[in-house]
Protein backbone atom coordinates (compact mmCIF):
# COMPACT_ATOMS: atom_id res chain seq x y z
CA UNK A 1 0.00 0.00 0.00
CA UNK A 2 1.20 3.25 -0.51
CA UNK A 3 1.91 5.69 2.34
CA UNK A 4 -0.29 8.70 1.95
CA UNK A 5 1.58 11.95 1.20
CA UNK A 6 2.35 14.15 4.21
CA UNK A 7 2.66 17.84 4.08
CA UNK A 8 6.26 19.61 2.63
CA UNK A 9 8.23 20.14 5.52
CA UNK A 10 7.47 16.32 6.99
CA UNK A 11 7.93 14.16 3.88
CA UNK A 12 10.21 11.85 4.36
CA UNK A 13 13.38 12.54 2.09
CA UNK A 14 14.39 8.92 1.64
CA UNK A 15 12.80 5.53 0.57
CA UNK A 16 13.74 4.61 4.33
CA UNK A 17 11.98 7.45 5.73
CA UNK A 18 14.79 9.09 7.29
CA UNK A 19 15.72 12.88 6.67
CA UNK A 20 19.01 12.99 4.70
CA UNK A 21 21.16 16.12 3.87
CA UNK A 22 21.02 14.62 0.33
CA UNK A 23 17.49 15.86 0.13
CA UNK A 24 16.26 17.71 3.24
CA UNK A 25 12.87 18.80 3.89
CA UNK A 26 11.87 22.38 3.32
CA UNK A 27 11.54 23.51 7.10
CA UNK A 28 15.40 21.55 7.57
CA UNK A 29 16.36 23.66 4.13
CA UNK A 30 14.98 26.76 5.97
CA UNK A 31 16.98 25.98 9.40
CA UNK A 32 20.12 25.59 7.08
CA UNK A 33 19.92 28.63 5.64
CA UNK A 34 19.48 30.65 8.87
CA UNK A 35 22.38 28.78 10.84
CA UNK A 36 24.83 29.53 7.18
CA UNK A 37 23.61 33.17 7.61
CA UNK A 38 24.20 33.50 11.48
CA UNK A 39 27.55 31.89 10.83
CA UNK A 40 28.79 33.58 8.25
CA UNK A 41 27.42 36.68 10.22
CA UNK A 42 29.46 35.73 13.40
CA UNK A 43 32.98 37.38 12.43
CA UNK A 44 31.08 40.79 11.99
CA UNK A 45 29.46 40.61 15.59
CA UNK A 46 32.89 39.26 16.91
CA UNK A 47 34.41 42.36 15.53
CA UNK A 48 32.08 44.71 16.82
CA UNK A 49 32.43 43.25 20.15
CA UNK A 50 36.13 43.35 20.23
CA UNK A 51 35.71 47.16 19.26
CA UNK A 52 33.17 47.95 22.47
CA UNK A 53 35.09 46.14 24.85
CA UNK A 54 38.58 48.01 23.57
CA UNK A 55 40.04 44.60 22.87
CA UNK A 56 41.80 45.33 19.10
CA UNK A 57 45.25 45.27 20.60
CA UNK A 58 48.16 47.71 19.92
CA UNK A 59 46.82 48.40 16.45
CA UNK A 60 43.50 48.41 15.75
CA UNK A 61 43.47 48.98 12.46
CA UNK A 62 45.91 46.34 11.36
CA UNK A 63 43.85 43.99 13.16
CA UNK A 64 40.26 45.08 11.96
CA UNK A 65 41.90 45.02 7.87
CA UNK A 66 43.31 41.76 8.72
CA UNK A 67 39.96 40.17 10.08
CA UNK A 68 38.18 41.72 7.34
CA UNK A 69 40.12 40.59 4.55
CA UNK A 70 40.70 37.15 5.64
CA UNK A 71 36.35 36.82 5.91
CA UNK A 72 36.29 37.96 2.85
CA UNK A 73 38.77 35.39 1.23
CA UNK A 74 37.21 32.57 3.70
CA UNK A 75 33.91 33.75 2.19
CA UNK A 76 35.02 33.55 -1.41
CA UNK A 77 36.37 29.92 -0.66
CA UNK A 78 33.17 28.92 0.36
CA UNK A 79 31.23 29.99 -2.59
CA UNK A 80 33.43 28.87 -5.00
CA UNK A 81 33.48 25.15 -2.59
CA UNK A 82 29.53 25.38 -3.16
CA UNK A 83 29.78 23.28 -6.84
CA UNK A 84 32.33 21.20 -6.36
CA UNK A 85 30.44 19.69 -3.40
CA UNK A 86 27.22 19.92 -5.05
CA UNK A 87 28.40 17.06 -7.45
CA UNK A 88 30.64 15.16 -5.42
CA UNK A 89 28.08 14.80 -2.85
CA UNK A 90 25.04 15.16 -4.82
CA UNK A 91 23.61 18.24 -2.75
CA UNK A 92 21.91 20.02 -4.95
CA UNK A 93 20.55 22.35 -2.24
CA UNK A 94 23.77 23.85 -1.57
CA UNK A 95 23.58 25.79 -4.64
CA UNK A 96 20.48 27.97 -2.24
CA UNK A 97 23.32 29.05 -0.21
CA UNK A 98 25.91 30.53 -2.96
CA UNK A 99 24.26 33.26 -3.66
CA UNK A 100 24.40 34.38 -0.16
CA UNK A 101 28.16 33.28 0.54
CA UNK A 102 29.08 35.54 -2.14
CA UNK A 103 26.78 38.72 -0.53
CA UNK A 104 28.78 37.99 2.39
CA UNK A 105 32.36 38.19 0.45
CA UNK A 106 31.30 41.64 -0.77
CA UNK A 107 30.24 42.60 2.94
CA UNK A 108 33.44 41.52 4.18
CA UNK A 109 35.12 43.01 1.49
CA UNK A 110 33.52 46.70 1.48
CA UNK A 111 34.49 46.54 5.12
CA UNK A 112 37.90 46.02 4.04
CA UNK A 113 38.09 48.15 1.11
CA UNK A 114 36.39 51.11 3.45
CA UNK A 115 39.48 50.72 6.04
CA UNK A 116 41.69 51.40 3.22
CA UNK A 117 39.71 54.33 1.61
CA UNK A 118 38.53 55.81 4.83
CA UNK A 119 40.67 55.09 8.16
CA UNK A 120 43.99 54.25 6.49
CA UNK A 121 44.28 56.61 3.94
CA UNK A 122 41.87 59.26 4.86
CA UNK A 123 39.70 59.85 2.01
CA UNK A 124 42.85 61.17 -0.16
CA UNK A 125 42.28 60.33 -3.50
CA UNK A 126 45.49 61.11 -5.10
CA UNK A 127 47.34 59.09 -2.61
CA UNK A 128 45.11 56.35 -3.35
CA UNK A 129 45.76 56.68 -6.58
CA UNK A 130 49.82 56.40 -5.96
CA UNK A 131 48.89 53.60 -4.40
CA UNK A 132 46.94 51.49 -6.52
CA UNK A 133 49.64 52.50 -8.91
CA UNK A 134 53.04 51.48 -7.41
CA UNK A 135 52.14 48.72 -4.60
CA UNK A 136 51.07 45.69 -6.14
CA UNK A 137 49.52 44.24 -3.46
CA UNK A 138 47.21 47.20 -3.51
CA UNK A 139 47.18 46.76 -7.15
CA UNK A 140 45.58 43.65 -7.20
CA UNK A 141 43.23 43.77 -3.91
CA UNK A 142 41.88 46.97 -5.90
CA UNK A 143 41.05 45.43 -9.04
CA UNK A 144 39.24 41.84 -6.84
CA UNK A 145 37.12 44.59 -5.19
CA UNK A 146 36.38 46.18 -8.11
CA UNK A 147 34.85 43.38 -10.07
CA UNK A 148 32.99 41.93 -6.97
CA UNK A 149 30.84 45.61 -7.38
CA UNK A 150 28.84 43.97 -10.55
CA UNK A 151 28.42 40.84 -9.01
CA UNK A 152 27.08 42.17 -5.76
CA UNK A 153 24.79 44.66 -8.17
CA UNK A 154 23.40 41.72 -10.17
CA UNK A 155 22.58 39.40 -7.19
CA UNK A 156 18.97 39.73 -7.43
CA UNK A 157 16.34 37.52 -9.05
CA UNK A 158 15.01 40.91 -10.64
CA UNK A 159 18.72 41.24 -12.69
CA UNK A 160 19.48 37.75 -13.56
CA UNK A 161 15.91 38.02 -15.37
CA UNK A 162 17.12 41.48 -17.01
CA UNK A 163 20.76 39.90 -17.96
CA UNK A 164 19.16 36.55 -19.56
CA UNK A 165 20.57 33.47 -17.60
CA UNK A 166 23.33 33.08 -19.94
CA UNK A 167 24.96 36.91 -19.54
CA UNK A 168 24.60 36.45 -15.91
CA UNK A 169 26.47 33.44 -15.81
CA UNK A 170 29.51 34.90 -18.31
CA UNK A 171 29.67 38.12 -15.70
CA UNK A 172 29.79 35.91 -12.57
CA UNK A 173 32.35 34.06 -13.75
CA UNK A 174 34.19 36.94 -12.94
CA UNK A 175 34.39 35.20 -8.92
CA UNK A 176 37.63 33.12 -10.49
CA UNK A 177 39.63 35.86 -10.95
CA UNK A 178 38.37 37.65 -7.98
CA UNK A 179 39.17 34.53 -5.67
CA UNK A 180 42.71 34.64 -7.85
CA UNK A 181 43.84 38.24 -6.98
CA UNK A 182 42.39 38.19 -3.81
CA UNK A 183 45.08 35.63 -3.11
CA UNK A 184 47.60 37.53 -4.95
CA UNK A 185 46.97 40.65 -2.75
CA UNK A 186 46.94 38.09 0.50
CA UNK A 187 50.17 36.82 -0.89
CA UNK A 188 52.21 40.17 -1.87
CA UNK A 189 50.91 41.49 1.16
CA UNK A 190 52.71 38.84 3.36
CA UNK A 191 56.15 39.02 1.09
CA UNK A 192 57.56 41.57 2.73
CA UNK A 193 57.49 39.67 6.15
CA UNK A 194 58.61 36.17 4.46
CA UNK A 195 55.30 34.74 6.22
CA UNK A 196 53.52 32.63 3.35
CA UNK A 197 51.78 30.01 5.62
CA UNK A 198 48.70 31.12 5.92
CA UNK A 199 47.88 32.47 2.64
CA UNK A 200 49.66 28.71 1.05
CA UNK A 201 47.07 27.15 3.04
CA UNK A 202 43.92 29.46 1.06
CA UNK A 203 45.74 29.48 -2.41
CA UNK A 204 46.20 25.61 -2.18
CA UNK A 205 42.16 25.76 -1.23
CA UNK A 206 41.64 28.30 -4.32
CA UNK A 207 43.79 26.06 -6.44
CA UNK A 208 41.81 23.06 -5.82
CA UNK A 209 38.49 24.78 -6.25
CA UNK A 210 39.60 25.76 -9.71
CA UNK A 211 41.28 22.84 -10.60
CA UNK A 212 38.31 20.68 -10.17
CA UNK A 213 36.30 23.29 -12.65
CA UNK A 214 38.78 23.02 -14.97
CA UNK A 215 39.05 19.00 -14.68
CA UNK A 216 35.47 18.52 -14.99
CA UNK A 217 35.55 20.59 -18.52
CA UNK A 218 37.83 18.48 -19.96
CA UNK A 219 36.04 15.63 -21.18
CA UNK A 220 33.31 17.84 -22.61
CA UNK A 221 36.33 20.09 -23.96
CA UNK A 222 37.33 16.90 -25.83
CA UNK A 223 33.69 15.40 -27.34
CA UNK A 224 33.53 18.59 -29.02
CA UNK A 225 36.86 18.48 -30.62
CA UNK A 226 36.20 14.75 -31.75
CA UNK A 227 32.27 15.20 -32.62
Amino acid sequence: MAAPDLPAGQRPATAAGRWSLAAPTPAALRAIKLAAWLLALLPFVRLLYLGATDRFGANPLEFVTRSTGTWTLVMLCATLAVTPLRRLLGWNWLVRLRRMLGLFAFFYGLQHFLLWVGVDRGFDFAYMLKDVAKRPFITVGFAAFMLMVPLAATSTNAMVRRLGGRAWQRLHRAVYAIAVLAILHYWWHKSGKHDFAVVSVYATVVFVLLGLRLWWRRPRAQEVRHA
